[in-house]
């Protein structure tokens, strides 16, 4: 009689849950390469024995849930907690990610110094540097502190023994992708490997309302590296990001389940370490007399409304196809707006090149800018600066209407308190108007006496 063959696990992707009977390396639902595993599927049996093990805890009203026991801890850094919601939550999971070398460990440290200095037992396990490396950064930031204690560990068990015997009321551990854990099969930063250490992580954050602190590698898009179910298990979405070019650097909040997404936190990234610029409005403009070419508008970044200065140069075309320059604006709303000043108020760029810039490296990408962009390139073309005390925010529609932008009246309250006493918006009614108003806000700088538009 035949003997018969045991039924072959089945494999399954680790990013989308897809399923199949033998191995590819190319997951057929989410097209994603290796990503493909083998995966033992529990007995019946088992899983029995899984649910009848597991504590059995009565459902309760939502209005008699206790909030009190788990107040936010600050962190020391006041631009991390705002981004946090407030402060850091007992037992939060909290995944922070970023480009390399953008500063996310200079970042981390900071916050365990300032956090040791509180008062807090902190552990800082680092699985890609060593403990001497660590000292040295520290020594040049200022973040020594007895109640900091550093780590450089790769097994998953021996970072959870640390714990153990440190007892700390924070723990770093940078990276989750250098982190092996010896219950899942593969090397570090494996799709399996990262989701056990994750899990394990969250699970030792929960039982011990111990905020957790995961540094994550990203990919050279720009996403998280690893399974994207380490993003559904984490608490907080974190990205920390900057040009290199530029000291300037934002942490948004992509999750959060304590608090909004919308927060962002300002820091400068120095010689000495990491700073936080709770003002950073000083960054964004330029400095002296006005300039022709030059426009003030209120951006939003998150929730903080800032002036940023947008900048234009316009020089006579030395060929038969003008050059579009621009650096901190998007490239095409740029030439969506020159067409329409052409258009829809007589100014004519055609033979001109443009060059268009943002000042302290600060990225436009809302619709809001148009507005002062449009302006910059006019005043830049007859060579007139508007005053200082002018600015203006609008999104243009093709028909040259200027549109309300979100959270005016934040934006409004913004630029009065910085002394911006004229505030062209969408009152002006359309571009040629917003045009009209600022000839008469301008000061002649040369061809006195020339139309300005």
């Amino acid at each position: 009689m035949a003997t018969k063959r045991p039924t072959a696990s089945p494999y399954r992707c680790t990013e989308c849950g897809w399923t199949t009977l033998k191995w590819v390396g190319r997951c057929g639902e989410c097209q994603q390469w290796g990503t493909v595993v083998e995966a033992a599927e529990q007995t019946g049996l088992a899983a029995r024995k899984v649910s009848a093990a597991a504590p059995r805890r009565s459902a309760q009203p939502i209005t008699m849930v206790d909030t009190t026991s788990t107040p936010r801890r600050t962190s020391g850094l006041a631009e991390f907690d705002r981004v946090l919601g407030g402060g850091v939550v007992p037992g939060a999971a909290i995944l922070l990610s970023g480009e390399p070398g953008v500063g996310k460990s200079t970042l981390l440290l900071e916050v365990a110094a300032k956090s040791a200095g509180a008062g807090k037992r902190v552990l800082y396990a680092s699985g890609e540097e060593s403990a001497a490396q660590i000292r040295l950064r520290a020594e040049r930031t200022g973040a020594l502190h007895d109640e900091l204690f550093l780590a450089s560990e790769t097994d998953l068990a021996t970072i959870l023994g640390h714990v153990d015997e440190v007892e700390p009321e924070l723990l770093i551990v940078d990276s989750v992708q250098t982190v092996s854990s010896s219950l899942s099969d593969g090397m570090a930063g494996h799709p399996s490997q990262v989701r056990e250490v994750a899990a394990t992580l969250i699970r030792v954050a929960k039982e011990r309302a111990l905020p957790v602190v995961i540094v994550g590698h990203v990919t050279k898009d720009g996403s998280i590296a690893g399974p994207r179910i380490l993003e559904h298990l984490v608490d907080v979405v974190a990205h920390f990001e900057g040009d290199r070019q530029t000291s300037l650097r934002f942490l948004r909040t992509l999750k959060n389940r304590f608090g909004p997404t919308d927060e962002v936190g300002c820091f400068d990234m120095t010689g000495s370490g990491i700073e936080e610029v709770p003002d950073p409005s000083r960054l964004f403009l330029g400095s002296g007399k006005p300039v022709a070419g030059t426009c003030i508008t209120i951006a939003l970044e998150g929730r903080r409304a800032m002036p940023v200065e947008v900048q234009a140069l316009t020089v006579p075309a030395s060929g038969p196809n003008p050059r579009r320059v621009v650096s901190g604006v998007d490239a095409s709303r740029v030439a969506m707006i020159l067409a329409l000043l052409e258009k829809r108020a007589g100014v004519n760029l055609s033979k001109h090149d443009v060059y268009v810039s943002t000042v302290g490296g600060v990225r436009l990408i809302e619709p809001g800018a148009d507005l002062a962009i449009a302006i910059a390139c006019a005043t830049a073309l007859r060579d007139h600066a508007v005053r200082h005390d002018v600015a203006a925010i609008g999104e243009l529609s093709l028909s040259g209407e200027i549109r309300p932008v979100t959270q005016a009246a934040q934006r409004r309250t913004e630029a009065h308190r910085l002394g911006y006493r004229t505030l062209i918006d969408e009152h002006a009614g359309s571009v040629r108007q917003a045009l009209s108003l600022v000839k008469g806000t301008a000061t002649v700088a040369v061809d006195d006496g020339v139309p300005v538009f």
